[in-house]
């Protein structure tokens, strides 16, 4: 019970914030070191410095699939909208019951262009031949939209972690605060188990 409590805790506190906010930053790459509270991150391009603040959480991202998507599940996607308005995964992450709500709602997003991201609880999900995979009704606050995922669409899904998955070449998905002086910081680093790179 008394891990039960801490994973609902760890979820429940290290939330991503939501997004479009506009202090904060996208870091996406893999990890160069880690030293004290200050994580490198090297993106396309440039190093990324993070300061972890403290107790900061990390999160494991793992494999799934779309078995595990069925409704009432809430689940995001990086998603392209079609000439139909329907949209296209780009992927599709799995949030823990704890986490549930967080960032509901559709919105533009940085994963490419013309990317938005979804969050919303699974109403319903059907079989398309066309596509090979399923096209998902994703149900948030202020509506509703028709998510596509294919079978090869990325599908993760989040676990607790510890600071031991820090290593260099480990892949990463931060959502970091930025200073007046630009500094960067976060309390939660997403980190890819076994290789896995963060679709999102």
């Amino acid at each position: 019970m008394k891990r039960i409590a801490l994973l609902l805790s760890l979820f429940a506190l290290g939330a991503v914030p939501a997004f479009g906010q506009d202090n904060t930053t996208r870091i996406r790459g893999a990890i160069v070191s880690l030293e004290g509270n200050v994580l490198t991150v090297a993106t396309a391009g440039e190093n990324r410095r993070v300061t972890l603040t403290d107790g900061f959480r990390v999160v494991s991202v793992v494999k799934a699939d779309l078995a595990k998507i069925v409704p009432g599940t809430y689940v995001g996607s990086a998603a392209v909208t079609q000439p139909d308005g329907t949209l296209r995964a780009q992927e599709v992450h799995i949030f823990p019951e704890a986490m549930r709500g967080n960032g509901e709602g559709h919105r533009p997003y940085d994963l490419g262009p013309q990317s938005t991201m979804t969050n919303g609880t699974v109403d319903t999900t059907a079989l398309v031949e066309s596509v090979g995979g399923r096209v998902l009704t994703l149900k948030y606050k202020d509506g509703e939209k028709k998510l596509i995922v294919s079978n090869d669409t990325p599908i993760v899904a989040y676990e607790a972690g510890d600071a031991k998955a820090l290593v260099p070449g480990a892949h990463v998905y931060i959502i970091a605060q930025r200073g007046p002086d630009g500094s960067l910081s976060s309390g939660r680093v997403n980190v890819g188990k076994n290789g896995l790179v963060p679709p999102m």
